[in-house]
């Protein structure tokens, strides 16, 4: 045949196409991280602790409830619940960045089982003791609040820098779907088992986290011996946050799509006058809650792409815009199944702005201020949704739903645009294109590999 004028002519130096597995993996979850044993442990350990903690999440409110009869009592949770989280996730992140973290994680892992295990014991024996529980839940969320900076700044310790995105959003999609199923979950088994049964559930899920903790490698501080955590470090850590433009415009862009564009609110009056649903807690009600969620663990399986770009910054700001152009749906729709599409596409915005936000934060900082950044951006990430509450709950007093919401959304991308001209750092913004402080993969011992981190020259 090769003497045939019209064969046709086969291009050997031409690469074979990709299969359609090469090309599923580009746009499907990126799991690299998860072939480094180190990261995989702290993911499994941080998977267990995200679904058990949502049980919880549901018995606290619901033995209140039981308890009292009153909504009052059950609004005082929240309180009970950000005072320590704001407190110990500051001083948390002071504590991550002078200790070993995997001690740290031990301990705080420990504590959180342990107040599990006195939640369940007040549950199981019937003590009716509403100021227990309240104790309990503030205990442990301050254990969880110092836990938290410790898990998220010993990310970059496990894992190459190229593979943040793709270990940010491992991590942000199980969260997501726990948001939904757990509490879908927590509903069905209160049923069947009882409401103690889900802190005794909890309590053995964490405590099975524990191994996975324990087989961690070492990650004491990069810059020497451990020293105490005082309030100098908590300082040191928020004029090294005030020198750092990029972080700064990051947090921003996410209290302005908190701030303004999350109206939980007013889901119920929503539920009840928008869409019909029978005093605000039935079918409507129950998938305005969970539309946002379901939608962010949804994209996040298809989150493959992430690891592929390297602008950041505009990642960042196009999520947010499209956050605010969801929120505005959500306002003007007037059919449930609108509104659920609404939110499920600003879940999935909102999962890429996680994506990018956690990326930039482990990128942009070096190893010893990691923790008390993720401590200051545990806060923003917890309180922003409460002031929310407070600004739509009034807003929709005042103005109605409707405008309330979307004009929250617009509000969203006006501001966004606002603080990207005013930093506009943080559009410049390229993910780095080479590790500075990352130990192998599989590394045993972390601090054998590391000696000395460089900061970065991104926008700083």
């Amino acid at each position: 045949m090769t003497g045939d004028p019209d064969a046709v002519r086969v291009d050997t130096d031409k690469p074979p196409s990709p299969g359609l597995r090469a090309r599923l993996g580009r746009v499907l979850l990126d799991t690299r991280p998860l072939r480094n044993t180190a990261y995989r442990r702290l993911w499994l350990s941080s998977t267990i602790t995200v679904i058990g903690s949502q049980l919880t999440t549901v018995a606290v409110p619901k033995q209140l409830y039981d308890l009292t009869g009153s909504s009052a009592y059950v609004g005082l949770a929240g309180l009970f619940g950000v005072v320590p989280l704001i407190i110990f996730g500051i001083w948390g992140g002071a504590v991550a960045d002078t200790v070993d973290r995997r001690k740290l994680l031990l301990v705080t892992n420990t504590g959180v089982a342990i107040t599990s295990v006195l939640l369940w014991v007040q549950a199981i024996t019937g003590i009716g003791s509403v100021w227990a529980v309240l104790g309990l839940f503030a205990v442990q969320q301050a254990f969880f609040a110092m836990n938290m900076p410790a898990r998220s700044a010993a990310i970059a310790r496990l894992v190459p820098l190229d593979q943040l995105p793709a270990a940010q959003a491992l991590g942000s999609t199980v969260f997501m779907f726990a948001a939904v199923f757990g509490p879908l979950a927590a509903g069905s088994l209160i049923a069947v088992l009882g409401l103690s049964t889900l802190y005794l559930i909890d309590a053995i899920a964490l405590c099975a986290t524990l191994w996975a903790v324990w087989k961690l490698p070492p990650m004491p501080p990069l810059n020497g011996p451990a020293r105490r955590a005082g309030l100098g470090d908590v300082l040191d850590g928020f004029r090294n946050l005030i020198g750092q433009k990029v972080l700064l415009a990051s947090f921003l862009l996410d209290i302005i799509a908190m701030v303004a564009g999350m109206p939980r609110a007013l889901y119920p009056e929503m539920a009840v006058r928008t869409f019909g649903d029978p005093e605000g807690g039935g079918f409507a009600l129950g998938w305005l809650y969970a539309a946002m969620p379901l939608g962010a663990g949804l994209f996040g399986l298809f989150s493959g792409w992430s690891s592929r770009v390297s602008r950041h910054g505009v990642a960042l700001t196009f999520a947010i815009i499209g956050w605010g152009l969801a929120i505005i749906g959500l306002g003007l729709a007037t059919e449930l199944w609108v509104a659920v599409l609404f939110l499920a596409l600003g879940g999935a915005a909102d999962v890429v702005s996680m994506i990018f936000r956690g990326a930039m934060l482990q990128q942009a900082v070096t190893d010893d201020m990691r923790g008390r950044t993720q401590g200051v951006f545990t806060v923003v990430v917890a309180g922003g949704p409460r002031f929310a509450d407070l600004a739509h709950g009034t807003a929709g007093a005042a103005f109605g739903t409707a405008i309330a919401v979307s004009g929250g959304g617009v509000l969203v991308i006006v501001l966004t645009v606002i603080a990207v001209l005013c930093i506009p750092v943080i559009w410049r913004y390229r993910a780095p294109t080479a590790a500075v402080d990352q130990p192998s993969v599989d590394q045993p011992n972390v601090d054998s590999v590391v000696a000395k981190e460089k900061p970065s020259s991104n926008g700083q």
